[in-house]
């Protein structure tokens, strides 16, 4: 086996365990059981996982679960604590609030009453000791800014037409190129993934537009989670009992209630459009976003649009509020 094939395979590998961990981050999730996941041994899954990714494997675990509940924590104000931290694998209420205070420098519930005030005065700096190891889930000095929903009213654009619909979408199984780290504004690494993707897909049959769907979806909060941290899949939907292969993973999107907001935008504008799903229609909606991924969804090739524009949806999971 060559060797850009056998780091293929470790890669493959290495997202099936993030998409195993991803689908249980509420059960008791043992080194054992994602190495399992992942067809790697214990013994040498934590160091492989840890060259990889950048972190230990029950670092990644516990950063991710910690993320996710400070999404919830804001998104849903009346949920209960002790139900959110049960959903994020903590059985403890208390051992939750410790972990939280420790990674945000802010109890779950002061995170929730100043959430965007306290990541503004860069609350979420990680404390992390020598090699690592620590606390806290973010590398040392790590800052994020986080708009307050005032500011985000006012990153709006005017100019971005929005059309809305709420319906139910099936269980979607997607084929995925997934990437770890910044990407916000890179339109040639997106262009350089969909590619090495579509030249896997094309071979094996599985471009069959208009019944094959562009997405790309987005696994954490960039409100919360570092940039070096993100990841994101872009993929196509594929059949059910298709098999992939090397650097392309599958994975099952579940099926649901969705927003779906469309929009007409250049490059630059996508932050601007997920602000106003989020801090513009949201809010005045009736729902709140459930506990799956959001997603966008490609409906054309910019160079089909007369001024060149990305014809997308931005597929947001809700729930009564």
């Amino acid at each position: 086996m060559q060797e850009s094939s056998r780091r293929q395979e470790y890669w493959a590998r290495i997202n099936r365990a993030l998409d195993y961990i991803e689908a249980h981050k509420g059960d008791d999730l043992s080194l054992e059981s994602i190495a399992k996941a992942a067809y790697f041994s214990p013994f040498h899954f934590h160091r492989v996982f840890r060259s990889l990714m950048g972190e230990p494997v029950q670092r990644f675990v516990q950063r991710t679960r910690l993320e996710h509940a400070a999404f919830v924590l804001r998104a849903h104000p009346n949920e209960p604590v002790a139900r959110i931290a049960r959903k994020c694998g903590y059985g403890n209420p208390a051992s939750f609030s410790r972990a939280f205070k420790a990674a945000f420098g802010a109890s779950p519930k002061e995170w929730r009453a100043k959430g965007g005030e306290l990541s503004k005065l860069g609350m979420m700096e990680g404390k992390i000791g020598k090699d690592g190891q620590g606390l806290g889930p973010y590398p040392s000095g790590a800052t994020m800014t986080v708009p307050h929903p005032e500011e985000r009213s006012g990153m709006m654009s005017d100019e971005l037409k929005m059309e809305v619909r709420v319906e139910d979408l099936p269980e979607l199984t997607l084929a995925y190129v997934r990437h770890v780290g910044p990407y916000a504004g890179d339109a040639s690494l997106f262009e350089g993934l969909f590619n090495r993707l579509f030249q896997w897909a094309g071979p094996r049959g599985l471009l069959r537009f208009p019944e094959t769907q562009v997405l790309c979806v987005y696994h954490d909060d960039p409100g919360v989670t570092v940039e070096g941290k993100l990841r994101m899949s872009v993929a196509i939907t594929v059949p059910p009992e298709a098999e992939v292969s090397g650097e392309v993973g599958k994975m099952s999107l579940p099926g649901g209630r969705y927003a779906q907001a469309r929009f007409e935008l250049t490059p630059d504008q996508y932050e601007a459009a997920w602000n106003r799903v989020y801090g513009g229609w949201l809010p005045d909606s009736g729902y709140v976003p459930g506990d799956g991924l959001a997603f966008e969804r490609y409906l054309s090739s910019p160079g089909d649009h007369p001024e060149g524009k990305h014809s997308v949806e931005i597929c947001v999971p809700v729930k009564p509020l």
